[in-house]
C-alpha cells in the first residue's frame, strides 16, 4: 500500500488539531476530561444508531435515541468519583436517578412513536449500553478513582490522566505506527473486513506501541505513584495495542454490515466519532481488568 501523500496531508492537519483538543480536554482539568467524554459518548451513540438502522432497515426515532443515550449516560455518571461535583452536589449520587429516569421516559415515548418495532434494532441499542456507555464508564472511572485517592483539587496531572492517558497514547501510537509501516512496506492484507490493513502495519504497530509508550510511560510513571516496572508497561502497552486493533476491526465489521465507509464526516480523513475512538471504545474494559490486576499486585 503505496502512501498517498495528499491522504496523509490531510489526516495529518486533521490530526493536528484532533490532538490539541484532546489534549486540552485531558490535561487541563478532570471536568474538561469530563465535558470531553461526554460529548464523544453522545457522538458515538448518534453515529451507532445511523449504522444499525442501515443495517437492521429500520428507523429509530429522536426519543429512541435519546433514550438509550441518556440511559448510556446514566451509566457514565455512576462511574464518576467523588472529585465530580457541582457546589456540593456529587454527579452519581445527584444526577444518576435523575438520567436514568429520562432515559427511561425517552426510550418508553420512543416505542409507542414507533409504528413498527425492529427487535434487532433493540437487542443493538442494547449492546450500545456496554459498547459505548460502559467503556467509558470505565475511562472516567479510571481517571476519576486515582485523581481522587491521590491528588488534590488543584493537581489534575498526572494523577488523574496517568491511567486513561495512556491507554490513549497506546491508540494513538499503535494507530499512527501502523498507518506508517503499513503504507512503506505493507503487502500482506490483515483481514477482507478492513482490507486496507496489512499484516506488516499491524505487527509494527503493536511492536513500536509496545516499546514506545511501555518506555515513556515507566519514565513518566518513576514521579507518581504506581511505579510500575519497565516490563509491565511494555506488556500493558502491547495488550492495549492488540485490543485497540480488534477494536478497530470490530468496528469496520459494522460499517461494513451497514455498507458504509466511515460511521460520520466531523473529522476529514479520519470519519466520525467512531471512527476516531473505536479502538479505545473496544479496549477499555479489557485494559481496567488489567489495571486492577496489576493494581492489586
Amino acid at each position: 500500500m503505496a502512501l498517498n501523500k495528499s491522504v496523509f496531508k490531510t489526516r495529518a492537519l486533521t490530526a493536528v488539531i484532533f490532538v490539541a483538543v484532546m489534549l486540552t480536554g485531558l490535561c487541563t482539568h478532570a471536568y474538561s476530561f469530563f465535558i470531553l467524554f461526554s460529548i464523544v459518548h453522545f457522538g458515538a451513540w448518534w453515529e451507532y444508531f445511523n449504522l444499525t438502522d442501515k443495517i437492521t432497515n429500520s428507523f429509530s426515532n429522536i426519543f429512541t435515541r435519546l433514550g438509550f443515550a441518556t440511559l448510556g449516560y446514566a451509566v457514565v455518571l455512576w462511574a464518576t468519583a467523588d472529585v465530580y461535583q457541582l457546589s456540593e452536589l456529587y454527579l452519581r449520587e445527584n444526577f444518576c436517578l435523575f438520567f436514568s429516569a429520562a432515559g427511561f421516559l425517552l426510550t418508553i415515548t420512543g416505542v409507542f412513536k414507533t409504528n413498527r418495532i425492529s427487535s434487532t434494532a433493540f437487542q443493538y441499542a442494547g449492546f450500545g449500553l456496554l459498547y459505548i456507555s460502559l467503556s467509558i464508564a470505565l475511562l472516567v472511572a479510571l481517571a476519576g478513582s486515582s485523581y481522587y485517592a491521590n491528588s488534590t483539587i488543584t493537581s489534575w496531572l498526572p494523577y488523574g490522566i496517568l491511567l486513561p492517558g495512556f491507554i490513549i497514547v497506546c491508540m494513538w501510537v499503535n494507530d499512527t505506527m501502523a498507518y506508517l509501516v503499513g503504507s512503506f512496506i505493507g503487502k500482506t492484507p490483515l483481514s477482507s473486513i478492513s482490507p486496507k490493513k496489512t499484516w506488516e502495519g499491524t505487527i509494527g504497530g503493536i511492536v513500536l506501541c509496545a516499546l514506545v509508550a511501555g518506555i515513556c510511560m515507566y519514565f513518566i510513571d518513576n514521579n507518581t505513584f504506581l511505579k510500575f516496572p519497565v516490563y509491565s508497561w511494555i506488556l500493558l502497552a502491547f495488550a492495549a495495542a492488540v485490543l485497540g486493533t480488534l477494536g478497530d476491526l470490530f468496528e469496520s465489521k459494522i460499517k461494513r454490515m451497514a455498507n458504509v465507509k466511515d460511521s460520520g464526516n466531523f473529522m476529514p480523513g479520519h470519519g466520525g466519532f467512531l471512527d476516531r475512538f473505536d479502538s479505545l471504545i473496544f479496549a477499555t474494559p479489557y485494559m481496567w481488568l488489567l489495571f486492577q490486576l496489576f493494581l492489586n499486585n
